[in-house]
């Protein structure tokens, strides 16, 4: 069961969603499950937040500055948890043992270090687990049991 003591990660892919940028089921089911966790639980790695910004600046073509507010307003309602060596050096081993991309790794690395129990994403491999972590897609049809769990805490 995943509760206030366990970390949620989220990946970047969940945040563009939430912003309205997708696909409107996407975006929508972001924004439910973003709402549905207990906020003291949400981990967002810095990594995460500086994609956020390159996607919408670069793909979405958002002005510098709107971009700017919506990840401050990301940072104001969730806790944020910086890169560290020792994370960087773990996203190595972890993208030559699994062939991650790099800043994946680092993410979920973070997510670990960060004692998460579980990581959104729709990027990985879906139930992939490594040091605790495992990785739930939230967009599936069928809410995986830790994802429901989180959702369910009071």
């Amino acid at each position: 069961m995943t509760d206030a003591r366990h970390g949620i990660a989220i990946d970047t892919n969940v945040l563009v969603y939430a912003e309205g940028e997708g696909d409107r089921p996407r975006c929508e089911a972001a924004r439910r499950v973003l709402a549905g966790l207990p906020a003291q639980s949400v981990v967002l790695p810095v990594q995460v937040l500086g994609e956020l910004t390159r996607v919408l600046t670069q793909r979405f073509r958002v002005d510098a500055a709107a971009v700017r507010e919506r990840v401050l307003g990301w940072v104001d309602a969730f806790r944020t948890a910086d890169s560290t060596w020792p994370a960087l050096q773990s996203a190595l081993d972890l993208q030559a043992a699994h062939g991650l991309a790099t800043w994946d790794a680092l993410i979920l690395s973070v997510a670990a270090e960060q004692r998460c129990r579980m990581l959104l994403s729709e990027d990985f491999q879906p139930g992939f687990t490594w040091r605790g972590v495992t990785v739930v897609n939230p967009f599936d049809a069928v809410p995986h049991p830790l994802l429901r769990d989180a959702l369910a805490a009071p």
